[in-house]
């Protein structure tokens, strides 16, 4: 698959390091793809470097891996995404009340935002539900991090799901995009425990089912 990386921050370095090694042809869209940060990074993880446009282009599968405060912007720069598949792995963060937190409820989400901006791409959210540390380094983990998605189309969520067994986690289908609702606030609880609880950053949730049999 060819995959395109907008954004070269915490989300979108793991996300390449997850990728290192694989079969996915991965090409960085970076802001400034002279930044010696970029270079460094696709040297390091063996991705293409190109604008976020050039990038976009020859694609199949878009990781918006941005700012939420600066992914409409960011986005509408990215040129004809119709029939691509988008993976939205954003969340809408941002002051509330004195405190982080989401900044859209219950009857809208981020990922319902991105798709009303992008009516004939195939948008699915995901990779928003864990920190950066995780996103890079699933495989690491003694048992398989699970990792919700959502979205309206089942084959661009089929293409999805391998892509997230390649990272190293379990495809969990939550259903529609307006499941993206769910999913950001559950964003929301690794944050609590990460920060708040003093968890620290290298955990994620699993799912266990009560009928799988342990090795003796």
């Amino acid at each position: 698959m060819h995959i395109a990386i907008i954004g070269t921050g915490q989300v979108g370095s793991a996300l390449a390091r997850g990728l290192k090694g694989g079969e996915h042809d991965v090409c960085l869209g970076a802001r400034d793809p002279a930044a010696k940060q970029a270079i460094d990074l696709a040297d390091e993880t063996g991705a293409r470097l190109q604008t976020p446009v050039r990038a976009a282009a020859d694609a199949q599968i878009v990781i918006l891996a941005l700012p939420w405060a600066a992914a409409e912007q960011a986005i509408a720069m990215l040129g004809d995404l119709a029939g691509k598949i988008v993976i939205d792995c954003m969340n809408p963060l941002g002051m509330v009340d004195g405190a982080l937190g989401l900044t859209i409820g219950h009857t809208q989400s981020g990922g319902e935002i991105v798709a009303g901006w992008l009516p004939e791409a195939r948008v699915v959210k995901t990779l928003n539900q864990t920190g950066a540390e995780i996103l890079g380094a699933a495989r690491m983990h003694p048992h398989t991090p699970a990792m919700f998605m959502a979205g309206d189309d089942p084959a661009a969520k089929q293409t999805v799901s391998a892509l997230l067994t390649d990272l190293g986690f379990q495809p969990m289908d939550a259903g529609g995009i307006q499941m993206a609702r769910l999913l950001e606030p559950f964003a929301m609880v690794w944050i609590n425990q990460a920060i708040a609880r003093h968890k620290g950053r290298r955990w994620a949730f699993c799912a266990v089912d009560a009928d799988d049999t342990q090795p003796q």
